[in-house]
């Protein structure tokens, strides 16, 4: 895990009295510097402790049957309880969205209100709220706090990591409704839609041709030009297209992504694999 940056010595805040060194870090000090957040801080430090005093708080433990859980707080484990039900009393009065948390309530609440009270303080984006904030601040720190137990390549937000793992479990959870084709990504299958539909809005000023994908079209105004922006770090050959150039990087670093399922052998274009996937016929089960 990367380090946090710290912050200089002595930069007091303009909320209270409070100096840098009391922080230590940027997040920790970025949270506190945002006025909102500062009065919000403040009001949740003395609601929670009200609610210690409510729900007199002692050594007692309760104990969630369902899953195992422990907590001394009622109040906090009132609110766990709800997990194990659909019981979802906090409702939206603008859409009628429900949830079972309060907290999730007046998060959700900042879709409607367009609400970003949150600041950062390098490049004063603003942000919805804290979590969004300890998020957006990995970007400076350059902190991956979430990393792959398979590879160890690590990455700076769960959902990422998440999206990774399919690479090595080989799930695909996204698949077409027209053809059956899956995907790793919702992106990989909305941009994939777009070949069955039979629109084509995206037109080459050049030469007329459609293309469905703004991509497919930039990629294609290359072809037109003199420019070839992909050029080989190894023997300097350039190319219009950037999948071209990929396959070609494959020459020196001797990388074979696509395996036969059947034999294991190995290749380094996937046309090279269709091609030899035909040798596995029932005439010819094994590799020639």
């Amino acid at each position: 895990m990367a380090k946090d940056i710290t912050v200089s010595n002595v930069y007091p805040s303009e909320i209270c009295e409070k100096i840098s060194d009391e922080f230590g870090k940027l997040i920790a000090f970025v949270a506190h510097s945002n006025e909102k957040a500062h009065e919000r801080e403040t009001s949740h430090n003395i609601l929670r402790a009200e609610s210690n005093l409510r729900n007199n708080v002692t050594e007692k433990t309760h104990k969630c049957k369902v899953c195992g859980f422990e907590c001394n707080l009622k109040e906090k484990f009132l609110r766990h309880l709800r997990l194990h039900s659909n019981e979802k009393k906090s409702v939206c009065e603008e859409c009628g969205k429900a949830f079972r948390d309060r907290s999730k309530l007046s998060r959700h609440l900042f879709t409607h209100t367009k609400e970003k009270p949150y600041i950062c303080c390098v490049c004063a984006q603003t942000l919805r709220d804290f979590a969004d904030l300890n998020k957006h601040l990995r970007i400076h720190t350059k902190e991956k706090p979430y990393a792959c137990d398979v590879c160890s390549k690590a990455f700076s937000h769960s959902c990422n990591l998440k999206t990774h793992l399919r690479i090595h479990t080989k799930e695909k959870p996204y698949v077409c409704e027209v053809c059956s084709k899956a995907f790793t990504q919702r992106s990989g299958l909305k941009f994939h839609l777009l070949t069955h539909s039979k629109k084509k809005d995206y037109v080459c000023e050049v030469c007329g041709k459609a293309f469905t994908h703004k991509n497919t079209l930039k990629s294609h105004l290359l072809t037109h030009s003199e420019k070839k922006p992909y050029v080989c770090d190894f023997c300097s050959k350039a190319f219009t297209q950037q999948s071209n150039w990929k396959i070609h990087l494959r020459i020196h670093t001797k990388e074979k992504p696509y395996v036969c399922d059947v034999c294991s052998k190995a290749f380094s274009q996937r046309c090279s694999l269709k091609y030899h996937l035909l040798k596995h016929t029932e005439k010819n089960p094994l590799c020639l």
